[in-house]
């Protein structure tokens, strides 16, 4: 289950922040809408990195559909293996 707080729960934000563990975010809601989410560094990390890996995944399926799509045959042949 989510854990939701208002942000005037920051009054006492070191309260707030001992709720925040890896995988379970607290989402801050102003005026009743989410408006914030506070996460765990390494779930950031992993965020960050997902990105990361779907823009490069974005970037080679642009550059397939431009330059053409490699057969998993020449890419064996390529890098050696048989």
């Amino acid at each position: 289950m989510p854990n939701i707080k208002p942000i005037s729960d920051l009054r006492n934000y070191s309260e707030v922040l001992r709720d925040v563990t890896v995988g379970s975010p607290v989402f801050l809601t102003k005026n009743g809408r989410g408006r914030y989410a506070i996460l765990d560094m390494k779930d950031y990390e992993k965020v960050k990195a997902t990105i990361k890996l779907l823009n490069a995944l974005e970037k080679g399926k642009k550059s397939g559909e431009e330059k053409g799509w490699v057969l998993s045959d020449d890419v064996r042949t390529r890098f050696g293996e048989k």
